[in-house]
């Protein structure tokens, strides 16, 4: 979702297939400028076992990770933790995992937008109602924030008068059907724990308890 949108790839790939480089008189096409993420600072809300994973993944391409904790309890991490408007304010990329709680419910608003700069990137793959829809959607159409990432939904499916349908530049926003948890191999895993969790009951085992 990142590359997609920072590297306007939408654009890209169109004017290919429109033809439009097939007719260029030269090898290259820099219609949308795009910048690196190596030294380049990304934030991340919520940093559990997925937040931690991101992290890893961020480090490897050479960003500075900080972080905040949506719950204030989880602040002894090996990244710098901020709180969330100077998390905000001084992130290229703002990505969150987290779930939607007390904590996090309307957590970004277009006032918390306001504090990011113009050239963020902003990626929800918590829950949809961390994010509230309407002022992401007035951020994007006035620029406040270069682009934005949605995995997830208040309301899923989605209703057609979603305001994110209707922003003025679609190439801003990019929304998935809440696919991230779908790949192939974990939805096997899935099916394979539900079985092996069934089977344990059977035979009396404990298995996965949290409690």
């Amino acid at each position: 979702m990142l590359f997609y949108l920072l590297e306007h790839l939408r654009y890209y790939d169109e004017y290919v297939k429109s033809g439009g480089y097939a007719k260029s008189p030269i090898f290259t096409h820099i219609g949308k400028p795009f910048w690196e993420i190596y030294g380049k600072t990304w934030g991340i809300i919520g940093l559990g076992t997925i937040g931690k994973k991101v992290a890893q993944i961020a480090e490897s391409f050479g960003c500075d990770v900080i972080y905040y904790s949506t719950s204030g309890k989880n602040t002894a991490q090996k990244y710098p933790h901020k709180a969330l408007d100077e998390l905000l304010s001084i992130s290229d990329i703002v990505s969150i995992h987290a779930p939607l709680n007390e904590y996090t419910k309307n957590l970004i608003t277009y006032e918390k937008l306001k504090l990011m700069k113009k050239t963020a990137i902003l990626l929800n793959l918590g829950r949809g109602g961390i994010v509230n829809e309407e002022d992401l959607a007035k951020a994007l159409d006035e620029g406040l924030i270069a682009a934005a990432g949605l995995d997830v939904l208040e309301k899923e499916p989605m209703n057609l008068d979603n305001p994110l349908l209707q922003i003025k530049n679609k190439d801003r926003l990019l929304i998935t059907p809440h696919i991230a948890w779908t790949s192939i191999e974990a939805r096997q895993t899935l099916v394979k724990e539900i079985y092996l969790n069934i089977d344990a009951f059977i035979h009396g085992k404990q298995r996965n308890r949290v409690c």
